[in-house]
């Protein structure tokens, strides 16, 4: 039999198995090699979207030659109350105005570094806008009152999206008591119209005597004057001209002389009239002033188109009893404008040169038609 074991006799433990230092190692080889290879698919991903990729806004800002100016120069109309005026101050006002600094601002330029040059019809297409010292020079942008056409664009002018819809529409001497309700009923007597639009065609059509004016101030002047019977264009326009102005304000620029009471009429217009902007050749312009108003239909600051229709188009609508001045929504965007943005920048980043309280007025800073359009 084996000899019992004493309380002295015990027996000691396994030591534990050394560590597998070769193990760990390995483990550690692979780890750091598929965070390099993790690293390499990230940068090779990140190559790939840079160089096939949209580009993004700063690089859209490069292309439009934007990237290191101090200075956007904007054609605008002087003499369209409501739309687009200049003031007794040198300052301008309207609904157009707003839109302008609004583009301006997500072009990145704030308001003293916007230069709004007054612009004859006639010179849209070309740009040309007359400066402080009476030269000539080629703006960045057009923005006033521009409507967009298939003949223009055959032409080679260069539109965005349309950011207003509006019609045309008709002004009388409310001291005349002959009712308006088409163009037909325009025969035989002379009517006033902006000589570069395709409203004297109509206007001929409908029997009526056009008079061409390259200002629509001109046209109401001549109302008023006697010289001619009614005034036709874009009911937009032509409604800051029935209602009185609102207190307060600075006296225009241009000013009209022997002021009669007027009266809007509806014709009946099929065409939708739709404003667009003149943004040029370049199609990185094209893009950023795209970009700019499908962010103010559907982006975080979607308030500023809304603020600028109320405050000056809106307004004027109690005094057009009969012709809608405009619709009262922005027209959406045609197509998707394609900006390169990391999923981080969209909740992480502000978007750049976006205002933070709604629009900047000219005041406190120096289902789709295909008929014929009028072409203000």
């Amino acid at each position: 039999m084996g000899q019992a074991r004493g309380a002295d006799d015990v027996v000691p433990e396994p030591e534990p198995a050394a560590a597998d230092d070769g193990g760990s190692r390995r483990r550690q080889v692979r780890l750091a090699a598929l965070v390099v290879l993790l690293v390499i698919i990230v940068v090779a991903v990140v190559r790939v979207v840079v160089a096939s990729g949209p580009p993004t806004r700063e690089e859209l800002r490069e292309r439009a030659g934007l990237a290191n100016r101090d200075k956007l120069l904007i054609g605008v109309k002087d003499d369209q109350p409501g739309v687009s005026q200049k003031l007794a101050n040198g300052t301008f006002e309207g609904f157009d105005i707003e839109i302008a600094y609004m583009i301006a601002e997500d072009l990145g330029f704030d308001a003293p570094e916007v230069t709004l040059l007054a612009i004859e019809s006639e010179d849209r297409a070309r740009r040309q806008a007359r400066n402080t010292d009476g030269s000539y020079v080629t703006v960045d942008l057009v923005i006033a009152s521009y409507s967009v056409t298939e003949q223009r664009r055959r032409d080679g002018v260069v539109f965005s999206f349309p950011y207003l819809e509006t019609e045309q529409s008709v002004v009388t001497l409310r001291s005349d008591t002959r009712p308006v309700a088409s163009l037909r009923d325009l025969a035989q007597r002379k009517v006033c119209t902006l000589g570069t639009s395709t409203s004297e065609q109509r206007l001929r059509e409908a029997g009526a005597s056009p008079i061409g004016r390259n200002r629509i101030s001109d046209c109401v002047q001549a109302l008023y004057d006697g010289v001619v019977d009614a005034v036709t264009t874009d009911a937009a326009i032509l409604a800051g001209f029935v209602g009185p102005r609102p207190p307060g304000e600075l006296p225009p620029a241009v000013t009209l002389q022997r002021r009669k009471d007027l009266q809007h009429w509806d014709i009946g217009a099929e065409a939708a009239e739709r404003w667009g902007v003149n943004t040029g050749p370049n199609p990185a312009m094209r893009d950023l002033v795209n970009l700019s108003l499908t962010e103010s239909a559907f982006g975080p600051d979607g308030d500023r188109w809304k603020r600028a229709f109320d405050r000056y188009l809106g307004s004027e609508q109690q005094y057009s009893e009969r012709q809608q001045v405009a619709v009262a929504r922005q027209p959406e965007p045609e197509t998707k404008v394609e900006v390169r943005q990391w999923p981080w920048e969209r909740w992480a980043l502000p978007s750049p040169n976006r205002p933070a309280t709604g629009v900047r007025t000219a005041a406190r800073a120096p289902g789709r038609r295909s008929r014929r359009s009028s072409g203000c």
